[in-house]
């Protein structure tokens, strides 16, 4: 890699975006993630090889692609409920025109599938773990969800005090049972009563293909998994936890297959006798 795996906000700042990954400033060949803030102007993008998606992070746009316009009603805040989002094929320009910030999670990829809109209504909330390692997971962009050539994308919410991307886990090699994927986790913390919050995030490798990396997390960071073992994802308690997660890779079936940390499966068995946290699903109005 070119930098290290651990980038904090600002730091890779470049022309209106906050936020700029493209996969040769992480050392690696598919993934990348913009974010853009939209006071009410239009921001013109190009997605050039890579697929890419518009996916409100606060409030909503109109994107106007390949002759279509696609209304988000986005949302209020992340930890507030799942969105609506867009999809930009590859060899596009786009405009957004709106106001909040905007993720754009891309995959470099081969073929050009039609711009479409993703209802939020379509998007399935999933409920993992248990106890002190539940989660929920929105899951936009993957091979059961949603069409795409290389793109996945989901988002994880973990309420303060718990653990999820756990077990410890991985998808660095094509064999079976396991896929190669490259990925990104872009994080959002709460803020509590006396500002800002942070969470931490694990990573490391192995002998052969070393990488060491726990850092505290707050809204605008992000870290890079190139390969290793990634997790826990830790949000500390009263500060609730939210990371985007964006992958691809060289496999031809776009398929997310991960591997524990076997030292750590076993943890996985013991969710059966425990309760969900009754603090899930996030956004419920009640």
């Amino acid at each position: 890699m070119n930098e290290k795996p651990y980038r904090p906000a600002g730091s890779t700042a470049e022309g209106p975006f906050e936020l700029v990954v493209t996969p040769e400033s992480a050392g690696w060949s598919y993934s990348g993630l913009r974010v853009v803030e939209l006071g009410g102007r239009t921001e013109t993008i190009t997605t050039g090889e890579a697929e890419t998606l518009v996916l409100p992070l606060s409030g909503g746009c109109t994107v106007t692609v390949d002759g279509e316009s696609f209304e988000l009603a986005g949302r209020a805040g992340v930890f507030d409920a799942v969105t609506d989002f867009a999809y930009l094929p590859r060899d596009a320009e786009a405009t957004i025109t709106g106001t909040g910030r905007f993720a754009l999670p891309s995959a470099r990829c081969e073929r050009r599938l039609p711009a479409r809109y993703g209802p939020a209504g379509n998007v399935p909330a999933e409920l993992r773990g248990a106890d002190r390692c539940s989660r929920q997971v929105n899951n936009y962009c993957l091979p059961h969800t949603f069409e795409a050539d290389q793109l996945l994308v989901c988002e994880v919410l973990t309420p303060g005090g718990n653990w999820s991307s756990y077990p410890p886990h991985k998808h660095d090699e094509a064999r079976e049972g396991e896929s190669e994927l490259e990925e990104i986790y872009y994080f959002e913390v709460a803020s509590g009563p006396g500002g800002p919050g942070m969470g931490y995030q694990r990573v490391y490798g192995t002998d052969e293909r070393p990488v060491d990396v726990l850092a505290e997390v707050r809204t605008g960071d992000v870290v890079l998994i190139p390969h290793g073992w990634h997790g826990p994802s830790m949000a500390v308690p009263g500060y609730d936890l939210y990371y985007l997660n964006v992958m691809a890779g060289p496999g031809q079936d776009r398929a997310w297959l991960i591997c524990d940390d076997p030292a750590h499966g076993w943890v996985r068995r013991t969710w059966e006798s425990q309760q969900v946290d009754p603090r899930l699903p996030f956004g419920r109005s009640s």
